[in-house]
């Protein structure tokens, strides 16, 4: 018997998109991908670049694309499909943006928003957290797809509060990830030892994700770029600071979002 979210299609193989996508099929759902990228890139995962072809008997569409223009594609898109019952927002996207969709969106389309963190290398594993939005009816329909992909599937409460509960996160990630930057950059002229500090701070006060999974995070030593997973941190920055409280200081998330797109490669 079909499960009750139906065939999945996933837009946006990137980074993180792909091995999603990779994990849904390993659990036996019946998924597919689309992407700008021609098949060939992706080996054996079912991916097109033919959204017709994508969208054509799709249930269940999640978004994986970069940012707020390209969810905007795949909406205009995903709108024309006539089997289309449910969207889950997977991207990490400002709140007030999505706060606002179900009122851009035909009523027999539900939604959902779950934001992921772990990085490519949870995504790889199939160890993701997730920050659900929606009702508990709807998120029970589709637990098996967080199942599938993730570890952890957080219920923050109504539509909209998983996205609220992504952007925070990824406030402290970016504070950790520029402050282990800062950190290690200061050590090497100290003459410390990268490898020995690290594992002192992974038992110690400072522990933290970035630090704890220096050598494991993809873009850990990476300086920054647009096309890269720093300037999507330097976005999800911005995202928080477009739903910050009336009146907040917002001094810090601004030095962040600076200090971010300064980031130089490290050895």
């Amino acid at each position: 018997m079909q499960p009750g979210f139906g065939t999945v299609g996933l837009a946006g193989c990137g980074t993180m998109g792909a091995p999603m996508l990779g994990a849904l099929l390993r659990a036996g759902i019946d998924a597919r991908g689309l992407d700008i990228r021609p098949p060939a890139q992706f080996g054996d995962l079912p991916v097109t670049t033919d959204a017709a072809q994508f969208y054509d008997g799709l249930h269940t569409l999640i978004t994986v694309v970069r940012d707020i223009p390209q969810t905007d594609q795949v909406l205009q898109q995903a709108v024309h499909a006539p089997d289309l019952k449910t969207i889950i927002i997977s991207s990490t996207l400002s709140p007030r943006y999505v706060q606002a969709l179900p009122s851009r969106l035909p009523n027999h389309i539900t939604l959902i928003d779950a934001p992921m963190s772990g990085a490519e290398v949870r995504a790889k594993d199939a160890t993701l957290s997730f920050m659900l939005g929606g009702d508990a009816a709807t998120l029970d329909l589709h637990q098996p797809l967080f199942d599938a992909m993730g570890a952890h599937a957080h219920r923050m409460g109504p539509f909209g509060a998983g996205m609220q509960s992504k952007v925070l996160n990824n406030l402290l990630a970016a504070s950790n990830t520029m402050m282990t930057r800062l950190v290690l950059d200061w050590a090497d002229a100290a003459g410390l030892d990268e490898t020995r500090l690290l594992a002192l701070i992974n038992t110690s006060s400072g522990q933290n994700w970035m630090a704890s999974g220096f050598n494991e995070i993809e873009f850990a030593r990476k300086g920054y770029d647009t096309t890269n997973s720093l300037g999507i941190l330097k976005k999800d920055i911005e995202s928080a600071l477009d739903a910050a409280p009336n009146q907040a200081d917002t001094r810090l998330p601004d030095l962040l979002a600076d200090m971010v797109q300064r980031l130089k490669p490290r050895a």
